[in-house]
């Protein structure tokens, strides 16, 4: 038995918002209040902590990440450069450092970056994806294949593409496209599922070395103050969780969801949301409609300003994806959806209507279904998600990344994007998270984002983003706690702290309600405790 006291406890419990002491047993919250009434509650053996004043919150959680890819891409060459250039200056250094013919993987650039910034490659909008002309220059021995931040497109040399055996000839596939110049030769930018004929040819990892890193993960997710995550990675992904929780070895809450090709097995196999255990549960039938912002593959209604052909990419409409919802629901799995353009976000709407329809006919519970990022959304549309009861699963970290791309190239519809303030109003749950490896999966910066919708810089002004959008520090908090809780079906035991509940919580050395926003971007976690044993301190 723990009692921790002499703390100044945020519980994010509405009944009981504040308190000084907590005592812990048996991995769950006996007890929150002050110290003297919580010792006639203690007995046995209790390990007394003097929390020093420090602040004590429930473990955030990240209501989307993609673990495997975040805990493999620490190894990677970082391409979150501001110019090109550093990107291939990083790039040739981990050249010099591999073997001739070994593959060189990196993640993280975003040319709209580069050409927006006053030290960038100063090309004109027709010149702005980088080439395989430039990686050939650096790796002429390696085969190299670089995700971009969006994880919607990759970028290769030569060596890769011959690897892949892609050429002026080849077709595009479904739902993709291989890049191609004005002599119609591929230029090393692969789109969406194109991206798949070279990293397919990638030597795959094996299930044990996804779970050495996600276990190097862990502490540097504890630190920053997360004790759950969301899952969206895949089959392997799924093997190594399993293995560590088998193992004793997985510290973190972990709702795993499946992706939409693996739905007809699970139908047979009558797999259920919430399988599982506290640790490891399954969560919902995965689904992209679109593609992102940073490719301009996101399905918009309009044109992309400047490309008056390109309404980016929409992998199916609501009827086809009622179709996967109809076979999810059959099962009592619920479904999530991928959409980011307001044409991709209206087909999904479309579909999940029928499915409440469906739900409602055949006398099926009504599940939690959820839109992830509902990063641009027409203002009919807006109200739809409350109606519906779907949680808006948003990335808050999104919107200052992806700003100034969003007005050169959706205009003055991004007054409709990172709505969070709008699907809040209309009554619409929210999850928040950060599409790890796409942002960092830091909550503070998601935190600062929601409450500043600024850079770090401060830009683009003092009053932010469509500042009209912004939340307070406590409703961004429940985002990621509350609403985590509830998206993963799991609020009777996570996202506060109370008697019962499961005793993961963070120790701050500062209150995050007594600071400046600006403050939250360094902030992190002094401690986390993860089923009532400290986890990292």
């Amino acid at each position: 038995m723990k009692l921790l006291y002499n703390a100044n406890i945020h519980t994010l419990d509405p009944s009981f918002p504040l308190a000084s002491a907590i005592l812990i047993a048996g991995g769950r919250i006996i007890a929150v209040g002050e110290k003297n009434k919580l010792e006639s509650l203690a007995h046995g053996r209790v390990e007394r902590q003097d929390m020093k004043g420090k602040t004590i919150l429930p473990g955030l959680t990240d209501a989307h990440i993609h673990i495997q890819h975040y805990a493999l891409g620490l190894a990677r060459v970082d391409c979150g450069t501001k110019t090109v250039e550093e990107c291939l200056r990083r790039v040739a250094e981990r050249v010099s450092n591999s073997k001739s013919g070994e593959w060189v993987l990196g993640h993280g650039w975003n040319q709209n970056e580069w050409n927006s910034s006053p030290v960038g490659r100063g090309q004109g909008e027709g010149d702005e994806w980088p080439t395989a002309i430039e990686l050939d220059a650096v790796a002429p021995n390696n085969p190299v294949y670089l995700t971009a931040k969006s994880l919607h497109a990759a970028w290769v040399n030569t060596s890769a593409l011959n690897l892949a055996k892609i050429t002026s000839d080849s077709p595009n596939p479904k739902d993709g496209a291989i890049q191609r110049d004005a002599k119609g030769q591929a230029t090393g930018i692969l789109l969406e599922t194109a991206m798949q004929s070279v990293g397919d040819i990638i030597p795959e990892p094996s299930i044990r070395e996804i779970e050495t890193a996600i276990e190097k993960a862990q502490p540097i997710l504890w630190k920053m103050g997360l004790t759950g995550i969301h899952d969206f990675d895949r089959r392997d992904s799924f093997m190594a969780l399993q293995s560590m929780h088998a193992n004793s070895k997985l510290k973190l809450r972990v709702n795993k969801n499946i992706p939409v090709e693996n739905v007809q097995q699970a139908n047979e196999l009558g797999l259920r949301t919430g399988f599982g255990d506290e640790w490891l549960w399954i969560g919902s039938v995965k689904v992209f409609m679109d593609g992102a912002l940073g490719p301009h593959t996101a399905a918009m209604f309009q044109p992309y300003e400047n490309e008056p052909e390109n309404k980016g990419i929409l992998n199916m409409d609501g009827e086809e994806l009622f179709e996967h919802c109809r076979k999810a629901a059959d099962v009592g799995l619920s479904m999530t959806v991928h959409a980011i353009g307001d044409r991709a976000n209206h087909e999904v709407l479309n579909a999940y209507e029928q499915l409440r329809k469906y739900e409602t006919e055949k006398g099926l519970p009504h599940l939690r279904h959820r839109i992830e990022h509902v990063q641009l959304i027409h203002p009919d549309d807006a109200p739809r998600l409350a109606k519906l009861n779907v949680i808006a699963s948003m990335q808050p970290a999104h919107a200052p990344s992806d700003m100034f791309a969003a007005d050169r190239f959706w205009g003055n519809r991004s007054a409709f994007a990172y709505a969070w303030r709008t699907q809040l109003n209309h009554g619409a749950p929210l999850a928040f998270g950060s599409d790890a490896p796409v942002e960092s999966p830091n909550p503070f910066l998601g935190l600062h984002a929601a409450v500043t919708r600024q850079r770090a810089d401060g830009s683009p002004s003092a009053e932010g983003w469509y500042p009209e959008q912004k939340l307070t520090l406590a409703e961004a908090f429940s985002a990621y706690t509350f609403g985590a809780a509830y998206a993963a079906n799991a609020e009777d035991r996570l996202g506060k702290l109370a008697e019962n509940y499961l005793a993961d919580l963070i120790v701050l050395d500062q209150d995050p309600f007594q600071i400046e926003p600006n403050e939250l971007l360094i902030l992190d976690a002094a401690a986390a405790m993860v089923n009532g044993e400290w986890a990292w301190q």
